[in-house]
């Protein structure tokens, strides 16, 4: 299992990340913005994860990173990022050192993703929207590193086969979007 420590994963990102990225426009889509809140000063850099309730419109249940769909008073995706996590958890925009941003993506249920990656020193202060949120936890980067905690799946996408990972860590089921995400960042990390 490849473990970094906090310096190094934030040389790694400061290296890897940025603020523009190659867009993705879809005809019917709609643009969203989530935070990839990367947790340091813990031991090991953990990543904080949502699992959305079932009151919510869309991907109830589901394991997510904090976000949602884009506001027009919005200035940019980063801030769409930035106040989802406020609302959805409770984490103010002063504690996030925003790195950069990694490739946006299409969901099957017709949203565009922007990922923003944001690093937290320490634990943060969490009050979580609970009509929203129903857990927020955390799961070490390590753990996502290691091929033997992920399986994977083909699916048809737009025509197209993609592999889509699964991860179990504990009670939770992390797939999808998410899963892609995370793959995204262990490849600018270099951890696989």
């Amino acid at each position: 299992m490849v473990k970094l420590t906090d310096a190094e994963l934030l040389s790694r990102l400061r290296l890897s990340t940025r603020l523009e990225t190659d867009r993705i426009s879809l005809e019917g889509y709609h643009p969203a913005g989530v935070l990839v809140p990367i947790i340091v000063g813990v031991g090991n850099p953990q990543l904080l994860f949502t699992k959305r309730t079932e009151l919510v419109e869309t991907h109830k249940g589901q394991v997510s990173f904090p976000g949602g769909m884009v506001d027009p008073e919005d200035g940019d995706v980063v801030q769409t990022a930035l106040r989802e996590a406020r609302e959805e958890v409770g984490i103010q925009e002063g504690a996030v050192e925003v790195l950069g941003l990694l490739d946006d993506l299409a969901t099957p249920t017709g949203f565009i993703i922007t990922p923003v990656v944001g690093v937290l020193n320490g634990p943060p202060s969490l009050s979580p929207n609970w009509d929203e949120v129903a857990e927020v936890f955390q799961v070490p980067i390590s753990f996502f590193a290691d091929p033997k905690n992920g399986r994977t799946e083909m699916r048809e996408f737009r025509g197209k086969q993609r592999e889509i990972w699964y991860y179990e860590s504990g009670t939770h089921t992390i797939w999808g979007a998410t899963a892609i995400i995370i793959r995204s960042l262990l490849e600018r990390l270099d951890l696989f």
